[in-house]
């Protein structure tokens, strides 16, 4: 039998020759094609890739190790993430495809009249897409340190280097049928696994079926309560009430906020076609997101079955271990000399070190499932992370060339050199995110709150205000928007770099974008009435994107 190694060069090697050879074949010529695809991507392929691009290595890689250590808090990522989409997709996505422009800031810009809205909210779309991105190169990382037998640094670079060549020659186009393929990768090797386990461990194949109907959570929340833990199912255990409520608000905010996902409903034909293609982006991202909650119970059942308790001598014996332990993500030591390794929830005698990450990725190998399901697993967890690097990466992209420079540097500037500078851009970014990717700020499900946090405390009120209030106007839009990002920054930042207390309300550092939302909204529709209206053309604009009949078109700047 090949070895796990072997198994994975070969789908790791065949999957990226896939997304090389389509970024090549669909490689573009102009900012149409480069931005939104042409707009021609079909509904339902639109879904796909927007599950992809949605579905990140947070999503595969570390949501389920989060729920699998947290229990009921960790659902806060679940219910966050899943109902800022559908958020998204029934509230915001149809107006702004009407609206047609290319980029948020391009909404923020026009629906504001005003320059100076649109570079803070290029500002903020950078600023959201690096923290994003820094957490999709932990995650390529990670991956490739220890199926690979790579260093994490080199793990990176190899990542960088393949996402910035679909991304700068195809542009969107490249990407959106990269992200097609890709979709398909990762709902495979997060589905197989789960079905396995299912079975395995209950006799019913449906993940979802057998998590619920079976008596494997109680007999998880008795291992719990033995090992000292509270209940596996307790609610608040690990974070207060409020702060489970902010992180969820903030996620679902964040989510509807999200330049990378925006711009997908601008690369379908019309209004009509973004409704079909939220639909199936919603269908795409349950298949993963309802097997999520048992698959992270599954993993946490077979992890402290496999480990606690056992001799140094028999967890040395487990292949799984010394190769997870080489890596530094995994680590054991017998602290208290009885030659047995114990869990327990007092992290100085636990003698248990396990990195959140590498729940769902271990879980094949302590199931001992067969070589081809771990290295799939492998290619699954790559194809999530390089899915979203990409879109990302467009979104830096787009904010630079197209909102800063050929709009407010060089508007006269040929389509050629629009296409250079943006291209450009790529380069410059991932090198950014690959130095955050190397050296990163938390794990990966926690880089990337941050980012949802501050693309909720930003974007999300501005575009809610735009869409469904005429009167809010450019002075209220540029006072919330540095007001909002401003106050979540500085939390984010001085509670993660210059270890500044959670001061409000022991609010979290992940959850806080729910407050710099608040802040944001207030401000905003405050301002907005203390100062002029908008022109009678922007309101006659802002009631117009609200009715049904038309798709509008994207506009080139």
């Amino acid at each position: 039998m090949m070895s796990v190694e072997v198994w994975t060069y070969g789908f790791v090697g065949i999957t990226f020759a896939v997304y090389l050879y389509i970024g090549y074949y669909n490689r573009v010529k102009d900012t149409g094609g480069f931005y939104v695809a042409g707009r021609g991507v079909p509904a339902i392929a639109n879904g796909a890739a927007t599950g992809a691009d949605w579905m990140s290595a947070a999503s595969f890689i570390s949501m389920a190790g989060l729920i699998s250590f947290m229990g009921y808090d960790g659902t806060v990522y679940l219910m966050g993430w899943t109902g800022g989409y559908v958020l998204l997709a029934l509230l915001l996505a149809p107006y702004l495809r009407k609206f047609g422009k290319y980029t948020v800031p391009d909404f923020v810009g026009d629906r504001y009249y005003s320059s100076v809205a649109r570079v803070i909210a290029a500002v903020a779309a950078v600023f959201v897409s690096l923290t994003y991105v820094a957490g999709q190169m932990r995650g390529v990382g990670v991956v490739f340190s220890r199926f690979l037998n790579v260093p994490i640094t080199w793990g990176v670079i190899i990542g960088m280097t393949i996402v910035a060549f679909f991304a700068v020659l195809g542009g969107m186009k490249g990407i959106t049928w990269t992200q097609v393929a890709q979709y398909f990768v990762l709902i495979s090797a997060f589905m197989i696994p789960a079905i396995a386990l299912a079975w395995t461990m209950t006799g019913n194949p449906i993940p979802q079926l057998s998590f619920t109907f079976s008596d494997i959570v109680p007999r998880l929340n008795q291992i719990q309560v033995d090992l000292g833990f509270t209940e596996y199912t307790q609610p608040f255990a690990s974070k207060s009430a409020i702060d489970v409520f902010c992180i969820t608000l903030a996620l679902m905010a964040g989510t509807a906020g999200l330049p990378h996902i925006i711009v997908r409903f601008y690369t379908v034909r019309n209004v009509r076609a973004a409704r079909y293609s939220a639909g199936w982006a919603l269908f795409f991202i349950a298949l993963l997101y309802t097997t999520a909650p048992a698959l992270a119970a599954f993993a946490r059942y077979n992890l402290i079955n496999s480990i606690h308790g056992k001799s140094v001598a028999q967890i040395q014996q487990l292949d799984w271990a010394a190769s997870w332990e080489k890596t530094g993500l995994l680590g054991f030591e017998d602290k208290n000399g009885n030659g047995i390794i114990e869990m327990t929830p007092d992290k100085t005698t636990s003698e248990i070190k396990i990195d959140r990450d590498i729940i769902v990725l271990s879980t094949p190998e302590v199931a001992k499932m067969a070589p081809w399901v771990i290295a799939l697993v492998a290619a699954g967890g790559l194809a999530a992370a390089l899915s979203t690097a990409a879109g990302l990466l467009l979104v830096i992209s787009s904010s630079v060339a197209h909102d800063f420079y050929a709009r407010l540097i060089n508007p006269e500037a040929s389509e050629a050199k629009r296409l250079a500078v943006g291209r450009g851009v790529i380069f410059g970014a991932i090198i950014v995110a690959g130095y955050f990717g190397i050296n990163p700020p938390g794990f990966v499900a926690e880089v990337v709150a941050f980012a949802f946090g501050f693309a909720a405390a930003s974007f999300f009120p501005v575009i809610l205000l735009g869409i469904f209030d005429a009167r809010t106007n450019k002075e209220g839009a540029i006072a919330g928007m540095v007001v909002g990002l401003g106050f979540t920054g500085f939390y984010i930042i001085g509670n993660r770099f210059f270890g500044m207390p959670p001061f409000f309300f022991n609010i979290s550092a992940q959850g806080i974008g729910t407050v710099g939302m608040i802040f944001n909204l207030v401000t905003t529709f405050v301002v907005s009435r203390m100062t002029a209206p908008p022109p009678k053309e922007i309101q006659d604009m802002v009631l117009n994107l609200r009715v049904p009949k038309g798709s509008g078109q994207a506009t080139h700047a």
